[in-house]
């Protein structure tokens, strides 16, 4: 039995290296189906950019109280979500770690800024079990003031359906050894339910999440500067992280060397014309008299 958990777990694993590389390859480009192990077949994660979560679905938060994911929602707040379930004996650990140790590198604060959700996709996990990764998590981010905007969810399998469906998270169930087989990755969705950019993996740079927040937010978060370097980064599907887009960098140091030229121009006249002005008020001593010669 011990031997066939690891198999699995191993599997699991797997899935998540090959996610990794996926960032660094093109889309559609990757071993067949027919390649993969049987545990890893009919598994993966491909949220559909602009697509909408369904806000009305219901749940349990950590605590028991019955929740709607839209409870999350329509307050001019990003949200952060992932796929888990809290019984994994390792990868949803690990994608747990990794949002919560990205999102500690960031200045936003969840509850202010943004909320995350993590959503259990085993029907048969309590809030209890969710109360236990929450504890955990505040523990690991270090800020305790931000416990109101972390939420851990279980819900009836109706609900895991729609809501995975909707990011297209598929995931297996090997009854024999009582694990799933399941992709990692995370999701921000912008406050009105639409999926703006997701992450693969179980590590997650922190750029490329302020990045996504700020591009969810549709600007009510970040600085001046975020909203510059974005101008300078643009969003790839296909790797799903943000790289820069070297004909905007080109674009943008052309405008400021114009600009720096028509601003040097310009100083320069107008010293000209202060120290012209200076002459007139100040004239030489003695260019009168030399003058009435």
């Amino acid at each position: 039995m011990n031997k066939a958990r690891q198999t699995v777990a191993v599997a699991a694993l797997l899935l998540a290296a090959c996610a990794l590389h996926a960032q660094t390859i093109p889309g559609k480009v990757g071993p067949s189906a027919a390649t993969m192990p049987p545990a890893l077949q009919n598994v993966g994660f491909e949220p559909p950019l602009n697509g909408q979560m369904p806000l009305d679905l219901p749940f349990r938060d950590e605590t028991g109280r019955s929740v709607q994911l839209r409870d999350y929602f329509g307050q001019q707040k990003p949200v952060v979500l992932a796929f888990v379930y809290y019984g994994c004996p390792m990868l949803c650990d690990q994608v747990e770690q990794g949002v919560v140790g990205a999102l500690r590198m960031l200045s936003f604060n969840p509850g202010r800024d943004y909320d995350v959700v993590f959503v259990s996709f085993d029907s048969r996990e309590t809030p209890e079990m969710a109360a236990e990764k929450k504890k955990k998590a505040l523990v690991h981010f270090r800020r305790p003031e931000t416990d109101s905007g972390w939420h851990f969810l279980t819900g009836s399998k109706e609900s895991i359906e729609a809501a995975t469906k909707a990011a297209n998270f598929r995931f297996s169930f090997d009854a024999k050894n009582n694990l799933f087989a399941h992709a990692s990755g995370v999701m921000i969705i912008t406050p009105d339910g639409r999926i703006s950019r997701y992450f693969y993996g179980i590590e997650f740079p922190g750029h490329d999440m302020r990045f996504g927040l700020v591009d969810a937010s549709a600007g009510k978060i970040g600085t001046p500067i975020d909203h510059v370097l974005l101008f300078c980064y643009h969003y790839d599907p296909s790797a799903a992280t943000y790289s820069a887009s070297i004909l905007k960098i080109i674009r943008l140091g052309g405008v400021l060397t114009i600009l720096c030229i028509v601003g040097g121009i310009l100083i320069s006249r107008r010293r000209e014309t202060l120290a012209a002005a200076r002459n007139l008020r100040h004239p030489l001593p003695g260019g009168l008299e030399r003058g009435a010669h």
